[in-house]
Order: structure tokens, then sequence, then C-alpha cells
């Protein structure tokens, strides 16, 4: 481990050299690049440095126990030993953490899109609590959002609803909820007060850059159309609305959303780059040994996750067995618990693999 580890030190002295370079400064992509690659090393390199230290310390005190020490001394040198070595071990735990193999994706935005599962109505009104859900957990993490398309049944629910939220390290939070959502509640029209079960799906992608992503003009067929829905009489009266088909894959993305068929295009595009990537990604997670895949993938995104279950008050996440008691406040986008939980237990299977 303290071999990569001075390979980290040395890599971040270079990269400290290069961030008061004026060739580097100059060129503002370079400079990014370099700037981004030394924050992210720096928190190994840091650690380690405390690590050195602490060992230094160990060695020191030891040596101290050769001499002649009256006994009063020699016990606090054995106790400031003890004291470096429980620490020493604590930073190395730590260390091996902080050298998991990071996912490239997690500093980028995301794009989310919730769809209604099985249940009708009340699948589309759960979709809605999903998406208010994680728009209050944006705003408690000071992202952005930007609603990208929407397919709204009237009564405050969704049958689908894609939007992207800009901030960092969003995706590195929100790629733990891709999967199937499970409710079971009293829908507001059922007279018996039976519990329904309802199921709504949130995928949650990374944002393609454009140096990732190249489309050929020539494989996507672009047609516009009559806006439908809640948009508004100047909405829905122009043909503002617009489908893009990605040929050679088959992927159709709709947005309607804005009154500009150009900015409808514009997120129809980003969409459509966006999974482009993420299907470009999966292809390469298939052909990884299941170990390395363990590492870089965030679950089958066919698989149920999670259920609300509102006549208990309790949300349970299936992969980790985790129930909280708490669910008027986790569907009001508190969702801190359950995700520094998963990504514990995402961090202990990888360190397990890397062992």
């Amino acid at each position: 481990m303290y071999e990569n580890l001075d390979v980290f030190e040395k890599k971040y002295q270079e990269l400290e050299k290069n961030l008061i370079d004026i060739n580097v400064i100059n060129n503002s992509d370079l400079y990014q690049k370099t700037a981004i690659e030394h924050a992210e090393i720096e928190p190994i390199v840091q650690k380690y440095r405390e690590l050195k230290q602490v060992n230094e310390n160990i060695e020191e005190n030891k040596k101290l126990l050769e001499d002649k020490l009256d006994d009063d001394f020699k016990n606090l040198v054995k106790d400031e030993i003890k004291s470096d070595e429980d620490k020493k071990d604590s930073l190395e735990e730590e260390l091996k953490v902080l050298l998991i193999p990071k996912d490239p994706n997690d500093r980028k935005n995301v794009i989310v899109e919730i769809r209604a599962g099985a249940g009708g109505d009340e699948a589309a009104l759960f979709a809605g609590v999903l998406f208010r859900q994680y728009l209050r957990y944006a705003e408690r993490n000071n992202w952005k959002i930007d609603i990208m398309n929407t397919n709204e049944i009237g009564i405050g629910g969704y049958k689908e609803v894609i939007f992207m939220i800009i901030g960092k390290g969003a995706y590195s939070r929100l790629k733990y909820e891709s999967g199937v959502h499970r409710v079971q509640r009293v829908p507001e029209t059922e007279s018996s007060g039976r519990i329904h079960t309802s199921t709504a799906t949130v995928a949650v992608l990374p944002e393609a850059e454009d140096v990732e992503i190249d489309i050929e003009p020539g494989d996507i067929r672009f047609d516009v159309f009559r806006s439908s829905g809640n948009g508004g009489q100047s909405v829905n009266t122009t043909d503002s609305a617009v489908r893009l088909t990605h040929i050679p894959t088959g992927i159709v993305i709709s947005c309607q959303d804005e009154k500009s068929q150009l900015k409808n295009k514009e997120k129809a595009m980003k969409i459509l780059k966006t999974k482009l990537y993420d299907l470009k990604m999966q292809e390469q997670n298939d052909k990884l040994s299941t170990a390395k895949r363990s590492q870089i993938g965030t679950g089958d995104r066919s698989e149920r996750i999670r259920t609300y279950n509102y006549p208990q008050g309790r949300v349970t996440d299936h992969r980790i067995g985790l129930t909280l008691h708490k669910i008027d406040s986790i569907v009001d986008g508190d969702l801190d618990e359950i995700i520094d939980s998963l990504i514990a237990n995402d961090q202990a299977k990888k360190l397990e693999n890397i062992g």
C-alpha cells in the first residue's frame, strides 16, 4: 500500500507545480483538468502524510524506550505509542476507503427519469411524490433543477417526468436511486379503505459531455408536433414540441415543456446524448468480470429497491435491509441517512473485492 501512496504523493507534487506553471494557467481546459485531478488525490496525500508522521512518532518513542527512563516517564511513552498505533490503524482504514477506484461519473450532473409503473393513476400520483422528494433533496443540497419533459395526468401525478439536477457530486449521491420504488397506501379514491400497492421506476443517468458522445446528424430523425397537457394556451397552439428518434438504437426522446421549439430540441439532444452515454457505459460494464462490475455498477434498474409503506409510516431499502420509521420526512427530501448507508455498504463490498 505504501508504494502506491508514494506514487500518489509524487503525482500530487507534480500537479502542484503544474498549477503555477504559466503555460498551464493560460490553457483554461488544461488548468481545469489539472485542478480537478489535484483536488481528487489531495485527500489521499494529506492522509498519507498524516500516517507517515504517526509512524515517525512511533519509531522515535520506541527508541526512547531503549534509554534508561524512570517508570513514570516510560509509562507515558508507552501510552503515547499505544495511542499512535491506534491512530495508525484508523488512518490505514481511512486510506483503504480513499483508494477505492472512483466512479468517473461521480462529479457529474444527473438526468433523472421517473415513470409510473403498475397501479394506474395511483402509480402516477406516486411518481409525483418521488419527483417532489428529489426536488426537495436537491434544494437541501443547493443544487439547481432543470425540468426537461413532463407528462402529467391532471390530478397531481405524472406518467413520466424527466429533469436534470445540476450540482457538485449529484451523481455520486443519487446513483443509488435507480430502480423500482414501491408504495403501499390507501388511495384517496378508495372508498373501502383497502391498501393498494403501486410502483414507479427511477433512472438516474450521468450527464454526457460533448466530448464523450459523437452523434452523426444522419442518425437522427427530427419531428415537431403540437404540445399537449397542462402547458398553457401559448404552448398548446404552436408546433413547439419536439421528437428526436435515434435511428441506430431506436431511442425516442420527446420534449414539450418549453414554448420555444429550439429550447425543446436542445433539451431533447441533451437527454439523447445522456441515454447513449449510459448505453455505452452499460455495454462496457457487461464485458467486465463480476468482481470488477460490482466496483462500478449501481445495480439492476429493474430491481425493486425500496418500499414506502404509509399505514406503518416506514420506508425500507431492500438492498441493505434498512427500515426507517419517518416516511413523512423522507418523502420531503430527507434522504441522507438512506444514501449514506448505501454508500457505506457499497464501499464495504468494494473493499472486500480489493482484498
